[in-house]
């Protein structure tokens, strides 16, 4: 059990350093809006963005990381997601893939109304909800908005990595990297896991002259 919170702590600590807007992700079309709603900077204080199915109270979706990408109008908002999940064991990996599995129904992310009230950065004052550009005005409630589309990376034990690269087959929403380059020092400026991450943004899926 310790060891389980001890790597939960250090993919949380490492993550953080990832900032608002993954590293390595492409710009998409149109205008974008990325913050980062787990782990928060002060997760005692200030509640953090889960996912949800539509009309449930209970069942919640808490990624390790999650990007949020605002976009949409007014009337009509939606966010693109990057979520990170680490995987201490197979049934864990099978757990978290289960609450990503292509669905019927859809899936929606909550924005605690402290979360999008408080500044981006200790360093930048800014709320939250005012970079979104979908949300007109302070709100005084939850934010309830519709997931477009999602990417998920999943960081997998070294030997849970290999199995599952030798006999498995990802999702399409799907990514794997060993729990290793997830948690190093300075993940983020791994250019491996840069190119991994921006072969997951949507607009690696668009032809770029």
């Amino acid at each position: 059990m310790r060891g389980k919170v001890s790597l939960d702590l250090l993919v949380k600590s490492r993550l953080k350093r990832w900032g608002q807007r993954p590293p390595g992700v492409k710009p998409r079309r149109g205008k974008e809006s990325w913050l980062r709603g787990r782990p928060s900077e002060d997760e005692t204080r200030v509640s953090s963005p889960f996912l949800k199915i539509p009309g449930s109270t209970r069942l919640r979706t808490l990624p390790d990381g999650l990007w949020l990408n605002f976009g949409g109008t007014f009337a009509e908002p939606f966010v693109d997601i990057l979520a990170i999940e680490a995987c201490s064991t197979i049934q864990n990996l099978l757990d978290k893939r289960s609450r990503f599995a292509p669905s019927t129904h859809s899936m929606m992310c909550l924005c605690p109304t402290e979360w999008l009230l408080a500044p981006i950065t200790p360093t930048d004052p800014t709320p939250r909800w005012r970079t979104t550009g979908v949300i007109p005005h302070e709100p005084f409630n939850d934010v309830v908005v519709p997931v477009r589309e999602m990417r998920v990376l999943y960081g997998l034990k070294s030997d849970h990595y290999k199995g599952f690269a030798r006999h498995q087959l990802p999702h399409a929403h799907e990514f794997f990297v060993p729990m290793e380059t997830l948690t190093e020092e300075n993940s983020e400026e791994n250019p491996a896991l840069r190119e991994l991450i921006a072969r997951a943004s949507i607009s690696a899926n668009f032809f770029s002259p």
